[in-house]
């Protein structure tokens, strides 16, 4: 399954969410810390969504110590973007765990340190309450409300 996590972040670093999606399975779970848990065509629209809203910018993902087999799998990535509400630059650094079924992703785990994406991304305002449980509750209220408009106005 190591060709198919490097097939999944080739295509995010195509901003090819189709790719993408087709590695996942119907009943695929996904996790981070930004969206909270997101099930099926939910975690495929999520992708969709990520890839549609980086068109023409600076966008750029890669991974690295890949490790899988036909069960499990993990690896670290990195991304490198704008963050459009303040067009600061961030670098994000992710480690993803996945679990396989049929030859595909059932369950896609990333982790990365949200108080330092925070700083990031908000400057002062990131490093006074980027730590805080509500500006995780905050920020996932506010990811998923994007993603609520993309499937509402998105024909799929």
């Amino acid at each position: 399954m190591e060709q198919e996590l490097k097939t999944f972040y080739q295509a995010f670093n195509a901003l090819d969410a189709e790719t993408m999606v087709n590695l996942y399975h119907d009943d695929v779970v996904f996790k981070d810390p930004a969206f909270g848990t997101l099930k099926g065509n939910r975690a495929k629209n999520m992708w969709r969504m990520l890839c549609a809203s980086q068109k023409g910018q600076d966008f750029k993902v890669s991974c690295c110590h890949i490790n899988a087999n036909q069960h499990q799998g993990h690896l670290k990535w990195e991304a490198f973007y704008t963050f459009s509400k303040t067009q600061r630059q961030i670098h994000n650094t992710i480690n993803a765990q996945f679990t396989f079924k049929a030859g595909k992703i059932i369950t896609h785990t990333d982790t990365f340190n949200l108080y330092n994406w925070a700083r990031q991304a908000l400057g002062l305002k990131g490093a006074l309450i980027g730590w805080t449980p509500f500006f995780k509750r905050k920020l996932q209220q506010q990811t998923n409300q994007l993603l609520n408009r993309f499937e509402q106005n998105t024909t799929l």
